[in-house]
């Protein structure tokens, strides 16, 4: 009987909602007749999401969803906005956002080379250090530029110790929560091609610019009184644009480990990157012992956060300019780029809603901005859990977007 109830009830609907596509909003309008369109408009938003939230997979899987209106500062819909979900990659909103608060827009990945001994002519004797800043982005062609550079310095020839200083990070080379049978990268602060063999390849590329090599490879930590010959930089545009368009991940690892080493005296912990999330929500005024920061990238078991976290610090990032300027344009546009490229290719969605996916076994995410047909920008947060398939949990999503920018 509830059933038929329900039927007669979407029935009764379609008039109003048929007719309320057709509301145009003028920005010439009047305070007074804007705020009757802006109900009109909220209340057609709200039905369609009801309409959705009867979809057969919420029988059997479990949602988290929020939906704010930035323009007016006000909640348009929730649905368990509060229970505590896997994010999966929609985390690394949360290390981009909370690396953009405490670092700065301007903020670099150095990884610098020194010496400590003596140089005669163009000999040194003593060690050269390898100072990783784990940067991501380092490749065989920037290490030749490098040798070259060494080289360029006045060192032709090298007796002693070639040093990697790891100090950055602690020795964990995977993340905590992490599948044991994935084939995930290794973390380390000195990388290559996204790969551990930093210290054989830049080897080779001191001897191919005929720089001799008479010394022994070694770890340490640089010590005081080196000299510096050269820092190679990365901004953090180049490691974000990269980690939100295609959700790299060993791109957010190394995030989460910038955040971690301006926490601590080094070695930069993962606990010491969570603890700069849970202060920041903090002052955002959510408690953070609801929520549980494992790694950067969305890969662990252990995260679990709720859409209202995500949906308040994409509030936070909107009205701090020197958040949003860097996190917007680094977003997957739907139909457009990045893992949106061939997800709403058409409507109103389409080149509109700027968002982070995220998939793990069991889970799909969706979280960002985009704008409404009045004209105001919404930012959203969508949490599917318990999925057989993440393609239902992405179409239900992509449904999601269609209802709230149309």
């Amino acid at each position: 009987m509830r059933y038929y109830t329900f039927l007669f009830a979407l029935v009764l609907l379609m008039p109003f909602h048929a007719a309320a596509q057709e509301v145009v909003f003028t920005q010439n309008a009047s305070i007074e007749d804007r705020a009757p369109q802006q109900s009109l408009w909220m209340e057609e938003v709200r039905q369609r999401l009801d309409y959705l939230m009867y979809d057969k997979l919420l029988q059997t899987t479990q949602i988290g969803l929020m939906v704010y209106d930035l323009t007016d500062n006000q909640v348009v819909y929730t649905r368990n906005e509060r229970h505590r979900l896997r994010p999966a990659s929609v985390m690394k909103l949360v290390t981009s956002i909370t690396a953009l608060d405490l670092l700065g827009g301007d903020y670099g990945y150095h990884t610098s080379f020194c010496y400590k001994g003596t140089l005669a002519g163009d000999t040194l004797r003593g060690s050269l250090y390898c100072v990783g800043g784990f940067d991501p982005t380092l490749t065989k062609d920037d290490l030749r530029d490098i040798a070259a550079n060494i080289k360029a310095f006045g060192i032709r020839c090298i007796r002693g110790e070639i040093v990697a200083d790891l100090t950055m990070k602690d020795t964990l080379s995977y993340g905590s929560g992490w599948c044991w049978d994935d084939d995930n990268d290794r973390l380390t602060p000195l990388l290559v091609d996204k790969k551990d063999q930093f210290m054989s390849v830049f080897l080779q590329e001191l001897k191919g610019q005929g720089i001799v090599v008479d010394a022994i490879l070694g770890r340490g930590k640089v010590p005081q009184g080196c000299t510096e010959i050269l820092r190679y930089s990365s901004g953090i545009d180049k490691i974000l644009t990269r980690m939100m368009k295609q959700s790299d991940n060993l791109y957010a690892e190394s995030m989460f480990y910038q955040i971690a080493s301006a926490n601590s005296t080094s070695p930069g912990k993962a606990s010491d990157a969570s603890g700069a999330v849970k202060r920041l929500l903090y002052r955002l005024g959510l408690d953070p012992l609801d929520y549980t920061i494992a790694d950067g990238s969305g890969l662990s078991l252990y995260n679990y956060v709720t859409a209202e976290m995500i949906v308040r610090l994409l509030r936070y990032a909107y009205d701090n300019r020197e958040i949003y300027d860097h996190l917007y344009p680094a977003l997957p546009v739907a139909g457009v780029d990045g893992t949106l490229e061939n997800r709403m290719t058409k409507g109103a969605c389409r080149g509109n809603v700027h968002a982070k996916t995220g998939t793990v076994s069991g889970v799909s995410t969706l979280g960002g901005y985009c704008q409404a047909a009045n004209g105001h920008t919404l930012c959203f947060a969508i949490l599917n859990q318990g999925l057989v398939k993440a393609s239902d949990g992405r179409a239900f999503q992509d449904q999601i977007c269609d209802a709230i920018c149309r």
